[in-house]
Parts: C-alpha cells; structure tokens; sequence
C-alpha cells in the first residue's frame, strides 16, 4: 500500500498570476494621479503649467476645442482609469464656455473610469449670485449642483465670494485664501507700509480688511456710501410692492376675489418701509498723509474702485493700492485704471489677465500656484489640509 506523505508541496498557482489581456495584478492595483487643463488656450494653461512644474508632473494630454457649430468637445488621450484626476479651470471672459469645458471634460473622465476626480477652480464663476433677488435665482446653487451631476467629488477654490457658498455643495469643498501672498506682496514690494493704511471700501467689506490690517498691525478706514445700491439692498423677494392700496378705511392689501375670505376679514395693516437713502461718501479714520490700500476679493467694474480712490486723494492719501484675490477687470477696467488716480492694481493669477496687463502696467500679478499644488498634493495623499488654513480666523 502507497504511504502518503504530507508536507510542503509546489503551488500551482504561479508567483506572478497573469490576469485577463495579460495585465497582473501589480499593474491593476496601481493608483496615481493626473493633472488636466480644461482649457488648451495658451492664457488659461499657464496656471496648470505652473503647477505642474511645481509638482514634478506632466500635464496631462487632453484637446479641448469648439466645434463649427459652437459646441465643446474633449478628447482625452491616455488612461485614467482608477486615477485621482485634477481638473485646473480658470475662468476667462467667456464664462459659460469656460463652465462647459468644465462640465464636459468631469464626465469624459467619469465614464473612463477616474477614481476621484477633483476640481481645481481658483476662481469660481456666478459666486455674486449667491443671493435671491425678487424673482431671479440662486444660480451659484445650480452650478453646484450641475458639477456633481457632471462628476466631480471634491472642488479646490480660493476666496470664494461669500464662505456661505460651501453650503451648497454635497462633496467637500476646501476655500483657499490668497491673503498670504498679498500680505506679503505688501511687506516686501510696498516701501514704507508701516505708514500705510487698511480701506474697506464699503461696510460690507470692512471684515476682510480689518483681517488684513490685524495681519499687518495696520489701521483701519471704511468708505461709508454708495451711488448704487449694494448687494443687500435686494438680498431676496420679499421687498415686492403690494398688489393695489386702499386709501379709506384700513390701510393695507387688497386680495383678490378668488383668494378673500368669506368670514368678515377686517384687512391687513402693514407698516410702510422707509425708502434707503445712501448718505454722501464719507471715509470713517483718518487717511491724510498715509498710504491707502484697498481690501477686496474681486476687482470686475472698477468704477467703485476709481470713486473710492478719488475720495481717498480728497483726504489726504499720498499713495493708494488695490488689492484683490480676482483680477477680472473687465470691459474698460484697465483704461480707467490707467486714467484714474489708483497707483497700483495687485491681483493673483486665479483669473488670466495678460491682455488687460499690456493695456495698463500699474496692473501687477502674485503667483499662487504654490498653495494650489501643495492642496492637490494633500489631497493625493490622504494628508491633513490644516497647515494651508493656518491662522485662518472664521471671519477671513
């Protein structure tokens, strides 16, 4: 009778077992990550090269172009499958284009199988229309939402509009602040800043410059007064004019048939809203003799901008600065600026602005592309986003 022996014997499955086409499991399991430009124009892939360069990464290799009849069109030409795509979309004039490159590029990589895939949108279009405004819409929200339809897991902006904003994402949204290179734009390139000081040019801006002027140890002035009406003013619907008016007996709404009560309705008594009458522009502190510097997140119609430095000039200002996370600078910014009494325009490169730079040289641009590398390379990692929000206080 054969004896059977037990003990160690050879595996029949190989060392290195080969999976369907001939891919092992080494290469399956492999994950990395890439960073895409939704845009191929030479002005809006400059930020993505900066950060790239940055990294030790290529960009990665992708046509974005209009077609004859206007529509978008994305060819992605490598694999991204089971990758952390990056997404790096600066805004340019054409912002509905912009939104749709955007758009379209999230759900080619959504059905090529990406992993993650992250937005990177230092500048996040429609964030003015955050608010609702009698019978407009909120279209911040809408956008939202269209970006998670499209694919996107996760969104890498910077100085959004109002921080409120984040509320309206349902996937993580991580709001860089530029502050830190402005400041220290103000410190290194600005002489003799200790005899500056910090203007807010609205009260609603006052927050963002007294974070500035506490950074700084600086002063603190507000411009009181407006020509138009501010955001607030209209913040939502509920500012509509009654139907019609009754001048005897109770003052108040007239309903109409089809909605009055049948029980004795003695009518409603509403209070009259006094209308807002801005007062004349006033600067609240001191500004004669010193340096003004200008406090705000985005620089579009600079006719604000021009007024408010006209005023400053009244007081005393010898010098005055702008300085603005989102140099849009559209339509005829940069000739007023140019024509205006303003010194010096300080934006990041969040918003591409070259040709606006070739029309006015007090125009100057801060880098960012630094903190946006170091958010993606976080994020790739699985690393805390704590050390980029350092010193943040909750209402910068």
């Amino acid at each position: 009778m054969p004896i059977r022996r037990f003990g160690g014997h050879r595996s029949l499955v190989s060392q290195n077992p080969k999976l369907s086409y001939g891919f092992t499991k080494m290469n399956v399991s492999r994950s990395g990550y890439r960073v895409f430009s939704a845009n191929s124009s030479a002005a809006c892939t400059e930020l993505a090269k900066k950060i790239t360069e940055r990294l030790g990464v290529e960009l990665g290799k992708s046509v974005v172009y209009q077609e004859s009849n206007s529509e978008t069109r994305v060819d992605v030409k490598e694999s991204v499958r089971g990758q952390d795509i990056f997404i790096i979309q600066t805004i340019p004039r054409d912002v509905n284009t912009a939104i749709m490159e955007l758009l379209v590029m999230a759900y080619a990589l959504k059905t090529s199988c990406a992993k993650n895939i992250i937005g990177v949108i230092p500048y996040f279009p429609y964030s003015k229309q955050c608010k609702m405004r009698k019978r407009g819409s909120i279209v911040c929200k809408l956008l939202s939402s269209m970006l998670a339809k499209a694919g996107l897991t996760h969104i890498i902006t910077m100085d959004l509009h109002q921080k409120e904003i984040q509320g309206f994402f349902t996937f993580p949204v991580d709001n860089l602040r530029a502050s830190p290179f402005l400041i220290q734009y103000i410190q290194e390139e600005i002489p003799d800043y200790r005899n500056a000081i910090i203007v807010a040019k609205s009260p609603s801006a006052a927050k963002r410059a007294q974070s500035y002027a506490e950074r700084l140890r600086l002063g603190l002035a507000v411009i009181h007064g407006e020509a138009h009406q501010s955001e607030s003013d209209m913040a939502d619907g509920r500012n509509s004019p009654p139907l019609s008016r009754t001048t005897t007996g109770h003052t108040g709404l007239e309903l109409p048939s089809s909605h009055r009560l049948h029980a004795p309705f003695p009518g409603i008594e509403l209070p009259m809203m006094m209308a807002k009458e801005k007062p004349p522009i006033t600067v609240v502190g001191d500004v004669g003799g010193r340096i003004a510097i200008i406090i705000d997140d985005i620089i579009d119609d600079v006719g604000d901008f021009v007024a408010a430095a006209e005023i400053l000039k009244e007081r005393g200002a010898y010098k005055i600065y702008i300085m603005a996370t989102h140099g849009l600078l559209s339509a005829e910014a940069p000739r007023l600026i140019e024509e205006s009494a303003i010194d010096e325009v300080v934006v990041t490169n969040t918003v591409p602005h070259e040709v606006q730079k070739l029309q006015c040289p007090k125009i100057k641009t801060v880098d960012v592309s630094m903190i946006l590398a170091e958010a993606i390379r976080r994020i790739h990692n699985g690393e805390s986003m704590a050390y980029l929000f350092r010193n943040i206080a909750l209402d910068d």
